[in-house]
């Protein structure tokens, strides 16, 4: 089984190490990241959102990343 895990971050700056510790823990289950954030005129904005492309432990991971941040899920 296979899901995509969104997670937006609302303060990336704060959030990215923590976030990434947990990708780090879990990272032989994510087979693709893809973060996207907005771009203003003059500077990067400080919210975003990351996609995950999860093959294995998708509950574990889900669970793991639910306890700190909203997210969604699409198993297929």
């Amino acid at each position: 089984m296979t899901a995509i895990i969104g997670v937006p971050l609302d303060n990336r700056i704060e959030e990215a190490v923590k976030f990434q510790q947990i990708l780090t823990e879990c990272g032989c289950n994510i087979r693709t990241r893809i973060g996207l954030h907005n771009i203003g005129e003059y500077k990067c904005l400080n919210n975003g959102i990351i996609l995950l492309e999860v093959v294995n432990n998708i509950n574990e991971i889900y669970d793991t990343l639910a306890k700190h941040w909203k997210i969604q899920i699409m198993r297929f």
